[in-house]
């Protein structure tokens, strides 16, 4: 089947409406419902953003057979998103797999935001030590992987074409980057598998302190 062309010139009065039309960011305390976002609009407030990077997963795919990564990466995979997703109420604003990385974006308006997207990187890391285990015992190669924390305000848009379902919400700024990149680092070179932004973890500590001097 020839796949139809672009048609440049008949497109272009809907780009010149996207250009147009795109008015108004509201600058928020936290982000709203999915529905409140529009083709028009963009919403900014503090997002919390926590990536979990599979480290060699190029040598991982290499070594061994279908069967095993099939197993392996399930495991990685389903777990991980249970521990980003459970609890949130109306704070997980989206998660999602990229290629061998689990990721999640919060609306994180409070240090007691941040400080619980720092928990579940905590609970990902205890996961990972679980999921070893039972690797080792059916034979299956161990995994590392590096656990990226970033915070900062965020501009969200909805960006995709309207007529078509298929639509995202894209995060403008500093905490999904680098958070993502963040977790590149984890567990790689001698560092430790969680890395915090220096911004996610000024936040957190503040909490930290707190509860311990309670």
């Amino acid at each position: 089947m020839e796949a139809k062309s672009y048609e440049y010139k008949k497109r272009k009065k809907k780009v010149e409406e996207i250009l147009d039309n795109t008015d108004k960011v509201n600058n928020v305390k936290k982000f709203p419902r999915d529905e409140d976002f529009t083709y028009s609009n963009g919403y900014k407030a503090w997002a919390g953003a926590i990536f979990v990077d599979l480290r060699d997963s190029t040598t991982l795919f290499t070594n061994e057979d279908d069967v095993s990564i099939s197993k392996i990466i399930r495991g990685f995979t389903s777990e991980i998103i249970e521990i980003l997703r459970s609890n949130t109420g109306d704070q997980l604003k989206e998660i999602g797999i990229r290629g061998d990385c689990v990721f999640a974006v919060y609306s994180t308006p409070s240090k007691e935001d941040i400080y619980d997207v720092a928990y579940r990187a905590f609970q990902v890391n205890t996961y990972m030590k679980m999921l070893n285990k039972l690797l080792e015992k059916r034979n299956l190669p161990n995994i590392k992987a590096g656990i990226g924390l970033g915070a900062t305000e965020t501009l969200a848009v909805k960006a995709g074409r309207k007529s078509s379902g298929i639509s995202n919400l894209v995060w403008i700024g500093e905490s999904v980057a680098k958070a993502a990149k963040a977790a590149d680092l984890g567990n790689k070179n001698g560092k430790q598998a969680i890395v915090m932004t220096s911004v996610f973890y000024n936040n957190y500590i503040a909490i930290h302190r707190k509860n311990d001097s309670r």
